[in-house]
């Protein structure tokens, strides 16, 4: 029978020492950093937002700016007094076509780009490895270096919502993220729904969708800003007001006489306020995206 041994007479035995927290001055630091540049990044939308309500000659005036003085909806109704006829087009139909545009890019990218990704992660097929190597050299392909060939190729839709939406469905960008997601998922469950007679289209919609919703929401937000902010392309295509999408169109507001810099934060708000929706419906999945990367790394 083993007896527990006792130390020797003059050792003593290190017991553990309770981990310390951090100090109150190191806490206070971290939290004054985290303030600061919280700070850094509310500070122009707040300003946008304010300068929205106030009258033009007291929008651009530095910090000043800051201070809510004299607000009304005046700056708010003015950019809808200013587009109110054909020639100049009429706002809710930049808005209808950023939404439209960028609704159709997103939910048809959520379901091509992850089926392919589905694809090149789990089904085994002659020339996935050469398709995975082209994905991933496409992410890495600036659209500036096709914009040119693809004006060419698209001349005869101009001023349509379909030029507008179809060259941005499919993304190599969506297909990398959702592809390095799905490698990482454990695969115990869909082998399980294989055994149970489950095909490969079933599985990805009843077992791997399920579990995907991090990335998802992360495919989510970054293709709406990216469809949402879009410019280039309308630039190019587009020289109807009739479909002109919000970011084209405060670029021309910009350039018309009188400037009105109320109206164009105005203008400005309501082309940002969509982006802080979506973000604000979708940041717990993607927050738990990004977490989840972290641990992976």
């Amino acid at each position: 029978m083993n007896t527990p041994t006792k130390p020797a007479p003059g050792l003593t035995v290190d017991e553990p020492q309770p981990r310390k927290g951090k100090s109150p001055l190191r806490k206070a630091g971290t939290y004054l950093v985290m303030i600061v540049i919280t700070l850094l990044f509310v500070a122009p939308i707040l300003y946008m937002v304010i300068g929205s309500f106030k009258p033009s000659d007291k929008v651009l005036n530095g910090l000043a700016g800051f201070i809510p003085e004299d607000l009304s909806l005046d700056n708010y109704t003015g950019v809808f007094d200013r587009f109110n006829s054909p020639a100049t087009g009429y706002f809710y139909n930049f808005y209808l076509t950023s939404f439209i545009v960028s609704v159709v890019v997103v939910l048809g990218g959520l379901v091509v780009n992850s089926m392919a990704a589905y694809a090149l992660a789990r089904l085994r097929w002659r020339g996935r490895n050469g398709v995975l190597l082209a994905v991933i050299l496409l992410v890495i392909v600036p659209f500036e270096a096709i914009a040119v060939p693809l004006f060419y190729l698209l001349n005869d839709y101009r001023n349509t919502y379909y030029v507008q939406f179809t060259p941005f469905i499919a993304q190599a960008f969506s297909v990398y993220l959702f592809y390095t997601f799905f490698v990482g998922l454990p695969k115990q469950l869909e082998e399980a729904a294989r055994v149970d007679g489950a095909g490969p289209w079933r599985t990805f919609f009843y077992i791997v969708v399920p579990m995907s919703k991090p990335v998802f929401a992360s495919v989510t937000i970054l293709t709406f800003l990216s469809s949402w902010g879009a410019f280039l392309w309308p630039v190019m295509m587009i020289d109807q007001p009739a479909f002109r999408p919000l970011p084209l169109e405060i670029s021309v507001f910009l350039g018309q006489p009188p400037t009105d810099w109320g109206q164009i934060f105005a203008f400005g708000v309501m082309l940002v306020l969509p982006l802080l929706v979506v973000f604000l419906v979708f940041q717990r999945w993607f927050i738990q995206s990004v977490a989840s990367s972290g641990l992976k790394g």
